[in-house]
């Protein structure tokens, strides 16, 4: 499990603040949709896992009273930081945290928010446990996340596809599989809705300095794709499919659920 957390690490140290710029982790659907749907109750503390680019705690600071960015890889926290003192977002702090062991009392939120990032976590089943643990009774629990077809064909080649051109990713799950998570940490579930996450190829890939070689093999996965990947992804290429544009998407999962 280190190995797998200094992989992270190193790779999303070295690319902080593409996360802080980029367009696909700033916005979306479904945190409009997140921060609508929640009961905001005033003062609320806020825990958001993962933050990366600290998007989503952003969003929370506009609602919560407090809220505690917490990410494994300090270089991110250090960008996240910044961006939120050019926002002007004062009611932050930004601890290091590991997602399978939080270093937070029991009950000390009232909710907890991970966004994009549970699918480099090495054991899901602990992180949804800890943030169980650290939310306070009646507290809430939302999660974000990309999320693959129970059908285990697709779900195998969205998660090849995936770990080639990120090392670090570790899986993709069904929404099933989360949903048994929370009912085992006790934690029940109130709202799911499915999206979908167009993307571009070039700057998905640009992200991460994805280098030109794993590029190529990328695009021939895709373009090669059997009817499960495809499905899965939606490849819709434009002239060579080598080099001219591209765009393929992932499907996403909103996630609501409440401690009882």
């Amino acid at each position: 499990m280190t190995d797998a957390h200094d992989l992270v690490r190193r790779q999303f140290g070295a690319h902080a603040q593409n996360y802080v710029t980029s367009a696909d982790h700033a916005q979306g659907e479904s945190l409009d949709r997140l921060v609508a749907w929640l009961p905001w109750g005033p003062g609320w503390h806020a825990l958001d896992i993962a933050t990366g680019g600290g998007h989503t705690a952003f969003a929370l600071a506009a609602k919560a009273g407090r809220v505690a960015a917490s990410d494994l890889t300090v270089p991110m926290l250090r960008a996240a930081r910044a961006q939120a003192r050019q926002l002007g977002r004062l009611a932050l702090t930004f601890p290091a945290a590991d997602a399978g062991r939080l270093p937070f009392q029991d009950g000390a939120f009232d909710l907890v928010t991970c966004r994009l990032a549970a699918h480099h976590f090495p054991d899901p089943a602990a992180f949804v446990r800890e943030s169980a643990r650290v939310l306070r009774p009646g507290g809430w629990f939302a999660l974000i996340d990309n999320v693959v077809p129970p059908d285990g064909p697709a779900a195998r080649f969205v998660n090849a596809f995936e770990k080639l051109r990120d090392p670090s990713h570790q899986w993709e799950h069904a929404i099933p599989d989360w949903e048994a998570f929370c009912q085992a940490a006790g934690l029940a579930v109130e709202l799911v809705e499915s999206y979908r996450k167009p993307l571009e190829f070039e700057p998905w890939c640009d992200r991460l300095s994805v280098p030109a070689p794993v590029r190529l093999q990328l695009r021939a996965l895709l373009w090669q794709a059997p009817e499960a990947g495809r499905l899965a992804l939606q490849p819709h290429f434009a002239g060579d499919p080598r080099t001219g544009p591209l765009r393929f998407s992932l499907g996403e999962m909103l996630l609501i659920a409440r401690r009882t």
